[in-house]
């Protein structure tokens, strides 16, 4: 059972305790990302994630990675476009060591200028990774071609040009803009009880914000063409559909359609591009959910010679979905592939503890294990109908990376 508990300044904490297992999860979920950033100022959300590993006024960056190696504990952090996530796995026995580690870099972080410019460096060379891999990039272009100059369609890691701007200043700007206790919330899954909210509340909830900025614009979906050349082996091409927002009534109808569409070996995406006529090796769909929209993505990736074919192929495989629907087999095989990968998901506390962060930030809600499955359950062709008209009533986005094509 999922406990939860607000702190006089706003703060959200969600506990699930989970008496099976010998690990507890802490993740402090901050809903900020590039979504939230400016043409100025691109890029750091996922630049601040990175500097509160780097040490603070009485540990340096080494000594909190050595804190957690001391314990067999892992530690780690991601960015997205709307969210970010600071978290640590150890065993139950160390949640209170974690915790305050977690909290001293959530508040004392020094942001040293030396270690900022180490750090830029760093850095830079993710940047310059993320450039060397075209099948990643690709759907950063997808998304601006979705959603033009709007924030959605920033890169997360930003530029070198708007890293080079940052300061200690920038950071702790940023941090009071967005850091606001009303916009965090900390996440608890393992063996821990609900007494452990206290321990939370000690450390998190009595700080308050100084300043808040923050209201966000729907994008509206573009559905325009991005091209650009690379010396690469391969072209990759992304698709955009205009998709879903988070906690759409329909997000299972579309997610069970998307199974059948790309979401797996058996689907048709990947019988008919792969299988049946060996165009790529790597090919799928998946949708991702914003708080006001969401996008379908299909990806495939092939030599540059065979990209109209791919092209005429994916074309097909969508006319043919559009056209009928999915079959009885289709449905009924996607909606327990659905609920097999709900229920696996469920089994590590890195996975709930991510699961009840996301909910409680982004929607203020958590729906139990049958529930989702009976909302799966009652998934059928009349509402895969509706998503399917809903979903490809328009021109899809594009984005592609290509050698020159001659």
């Amino acid at each position: 059972m999922i406990q939860r508990h607000t702190c006089e300044n706003g703060l959200r904490v969600v506990l699930e305790n989970i008496p099976a297992v010998r690990s507890v999860t802490i993740g402090i979920w901050v809903l900020t990302g590039s979504r939230n950033e400016t043409d100025k100022n691109n890029g750091i959300s996922h630049f601040l994630e990175h500097m509160f590993f780097k040490g603070t006024k009485t540990k340096t960056a080494q000594e909190i990675a050595e804190a957690f190696d001391s314990i067999g504990g892992q530690i780690n952090a991601f960015t997205s476009k709307e969210y970010t996530c600071y978290y640590a796995k150890v065993l139950d026995t160390h949640k209170n060591y974690a915790l305050e580690i977690l909290a001293d870099m959530f508040f004392n972080s020094s942001f040293d200028e030396e270690e900022m410019e180490r750090e830029k460096k760093v850095v830079y060379e993710e940047i310059k990774m993320y450039e060397d891999t075209p099948d990643d990039i690709v759907h950063d272009l997808l998304a601006r071609a979705s959603f033009g100059e709007h924030p959605l369609g920033y890169p997360i890691l930003g530029t070198e040009e708007h890293l080079k701007s940052f300061t200690p200043d920038t950071l702790r700007t940023y941090i009071k803009e967005r850091y606001t206790p009303n916009n965090v919330v900390i996440s608890v899954a393992g063996n821990v009880d609900d007494s452990f909210i206290k321990d939370v509340e000690s450390l998190f909830g009595s700080y308050q914000a100084e300043k808040e900025k923050g209201n966000i614009s729907k994008p509206a979906f573009l559905a325009e063409n991005i091209e650009r050349n690379k010396d690469t082996e391969q072209a990759h091409l992304c698709l955009g559909y205009n998709g879903l927002k988070v906690g759409d009534e329909n997000t299972y109808s579309l997610v069970v359609m998307n199974n059948v569409l790309g979401g797996s070996m058996s689907s048709r995406l990947f019988q008919d591009v792969r299988e049946k006529q060996g165009l790529a090796y790597s090919v799928f769909s998946y949708h991702s959910s914003f708080l006001d929209n969401g996008l379908l993505t299909i990806y495939a990736g092939t030599g540059k010679e065979q990209l109209p074919i791919l092209q005429d192929t994916i074309n097909n495989t969508l006319e043919l979905l559009i056209k009928d629907g999915l079959t009885d087999k289709e449905l009924k095989n996607s909606k327990e592939q659905l609920k097999g990968g709900l229920m696996l998901s469920l089994e590590s506390t890195n996975s709930r503890m991510s699961r009840n962060g996301r909910n409680e930030l982004l929607l203020k809600r958590h729906r139990t294990l049958d529930d989702m499955i009976k909302e799966i359950d009652g998934v059928n062709h009349e509402k895969i109908r509706n998503v399917i008209d809903t979903t490809f009533n328009s021109s899809p986005s594009t984005a592609l990376i290509a050698p020159k094509l001659s």
